[in-house]
């Protein structure tokens, strides 16, 4: 568990404390659980629809498989091809977060939907904002597409598909030591291979047709379904996120695949808002007094606290497994760098045991929080022992979320050198004359 020197007292919302301070004031934790467990079932009903289009065949609905954390031969994945596979809008929720649906649409300009009337078809209104995929060069249909969502009031972000292949096709014309093997006038490339300024380029060129075309100041993000870490992917992702309305942002965050430390660090800094009404719910009155300590609590509420960051932060089995097989990586290469309990093995012997290591520590948070939330007339004995129950149930949330998301980022590390040693190796494959 991570030490307690950075503890300290929550900073919640005024509404919400206002609320708390006036149930527990009259000495009624059970009205305070209460509040707080509204708070958290509404953050979890709290629902973010993606609309994701594009032409046949250029990866849309790998990228609709590739954002819900899933292979395209995995099942309950969105079918792919060459040829047009969606007829009409097909929701997938995410397979462990159903509140995050992604909808794979049509693409704008078939026989069925033609761009004037393309947005009533798909149902406009119901989508968060939309992702516009392309593996080549964006069409005049999806500048239209975009003027009508600009127009209604929707955010939408550019997708530049496939770009590994785009390197590929590049890398013929340069030898062994990357030198352009001979110019052609017609196409302007550097003497010297370059990948960061072929990207540039294909990026440039999306953004130059797009402006011509009348498409604003369009955001173009570049991607590979092979390498969702690489490229614009991230970036793609924590997009997304600052995109959204503060109250969206956590349950989108929960369901993102952990590509970068940026978005490992937004997770745990999202969770952290929602320990406080955690703690409160786990020290109502009904909370059961743990046998030689001084504090009272709900195992049960912790237990699922603690199973939930475990698979928040990809610290499962199934998890592990699966990022093993995409990476190509042993599984126990993965768990040699976890501190911290998975999330089969949370249990209520080992969030008491967590509780008693945060037990000292807190005491001395008793008469601050006393304090903080102040009682009118004679303190109640449950609100002296929530005194006492509250700081410890918090600060032991706190710690494990920490640790565990530390874990994540060891984790990220590992498949992260993992793919630099490949990208490596095959770049050296590449150049062998």
């Amino acid at each position: 568990m991570a030490g307690s020197d950075d503890n300290e007292l929550p900073k919640i919302p005024e509404e919400d404390m206002e609320a708390l301070k006036a149930a527990v004031g009259k000495g009624n934790l059970n009205e305070a659980a209460a509040n707080a467990k509204e708070a958290l079932e509404m953050a979890d009903k709290i629902t973010v629809n993606i609309a994701v289009t594009g032409k046949t065949g250029s990866g849309k609905s790998s990228f609709v498989n590739a954002i819900r954390g899933l292979e395209d031969t995995d099942k309950g994945a969105s079918e792919t091809g060459v040829n047009e596979t969606t007829m009409e809008p097909t929701a997938y929720p995410h397979p462990t977060y159903p509140n995050v649906t992604i909808w794979d649409l049509p693409g704008i300009g078939s026989p069925k939907f033609e761009p004037d009337t393309y947005l009533k078809q798909v149902q406009f209104s119901r989508y968060d904002f939309f992702i516009i995929i392309s593996c080549t060069r964006f069409t005049s249909d999806d500048i239209q597409l975009t003027q009508e969502i600009q127009r209604l009031g929707k955010k939408f972000f550019f997708v530049r598909s496939k770009v590994d292949q785009d390197l590929t096709n590049e890398n013929r014309y340069y030898d062994a030591e990357g030198k352009l093997k001979q110019s052609n006038a017609s196409v302007k490339r550097p003497h010297q291979y370059s990948e960061s300024a072929i990207l540039e380029g294909i990026r440039e060129n999306c953004i130059q047709w797009l402006k011509t075309g009348g498409g604003g100041s369009p955001r173009v993000f570049l991607v590979s379904r092979l390498d969702l870490g690489k490229y614009d992917f991230p970036k793609l992702q924590e997009t997304l996120v600052d995109e959204l309305p503060s109250h969206k942002r956590l349950a989108l965050l929960r369901s993102l695949s952990n590509t970068s430390k940026e978005i490992l660090e937004k997770k745990k800094q999202q969770l952290q808002t929602q320990i406080w009404f955690k703690s409160v719910v786990s020290c109502a009155v009904a909370a059961i007094p743990l046998p030689g300590l001084s504090i009272a609590c709900d195992a049960t509420i912790l237990v699922t606290s603690l199973k939930e960051y475990c698979r928040d932060f990809g610290l499962s089995e199934n998890a592990l497994a699966a990022l093993a097989r995409q990476n190509n990586k042993p599984i126990a290469e993965l768990k040699a760098v976890i501190k911290s309990p998975l999330c089969e093995e949370i249990t209520k012997d080992l969030a008491f045991k967590l509780l008693t290591k945060c037990a000292a520590g807190a005491v001395q948070y008793a008469t601050l929080f006393l304090k903080f939330i102040p009682v009118a007339g004679a303190v109640v004995g449950s609100v002296a022992a929530a005194a006492v129950s509250l700081p410890t149930t918090y600060f032991m949330l706190k710690s494990f979320l920490d640790d565990v998301a530390a874990d994540a980022v060891r984790v990220l590390e590992v498949v992260m050198d993992e793919a630099i040693s490949n990208l490596e190796k095959k770049d050296k494959n590449t150049r062998t004359p």
